[in-house]
């Protein structure tokens, strides 16, 4: 969208968070352990590591965190616990930038809410098989907008790459999109 050449690199890290880090935090500690990866990662094959960009969303809900559903199960009850609640969407954003030697981060925060839900409803958005690799269980940006009543911040941000943020760091950095 924003027109910047990438290449899709993913990071094998382990996605345990230490037990004294805040759990609002943990999206931008991941965040930045896959930045870390991957500029270890090509440092060995390159000598310029030019830009590395790393998210991880997940979902804050009744003091517990959500993040992708390992099973069908799973993702069901996900489901059942979210629907006709509120819960807050957290993605945090790393941006390496090899010039400066610098890793910078932001973090954004929505608020969802989800309509109630039939147990029907749950086991057909389930089947539909969306919840792969989705944290929470769901993509807005699909099927599941169908039950989405309200939806308070960023919906990039929400599908797992806040636009604002992401421009606001390339912007601090030095990197534009404009022309002269």
């Amino acid at each position: 969208m924003m027109g910047i050449p990438f290449v899709v690199n993913p990071a094998d890290i382990d996605e345990r968070i230490p037990q004294d880090l805040d759990m609002k935090d943990a999206p931008e500690y991941l965040a930045c352990k896959k930045v870390e990866a991957i500029a270890q990662r090509i440092s060995t094959v390159q000598e310029d590591i030019g830009w590395i960009l790393g998210a991880d969303t997940a979902i804050l809900f009744d003091g517990k965190l959500y993040g992708k559903p390992s099973s069908k199960e799973e993702a069901a009850g996900m489901m059942r616990a979210f629907q006709g609640h509120d819960h807050e969407v957290i993605t945090g954003v790393a941006l390496y930038n090899d010039n400066l030697h610098d890793i910078t981060t932001r973090q954004s925060v929505s608020r969802l809410s989800f309509a109630p839900m039939s147990e029907e409803e749950i086991e057909w958005y389930v089947n539909t098989g969306e919840w792969h690799g989705a944290a929470g269980g769901y993509r807005i940006q699909g099927l599941a907008s169908c039950f989405i009543r309200k939806i308070e911040g960023s919906e990039s941000g929400i599908m797992g790459l806040p636009i604002f943020e992401l421009y606001d760091m390339l912007k601090e950095q030095g990197y534009t999109f404009i022309e002269k």
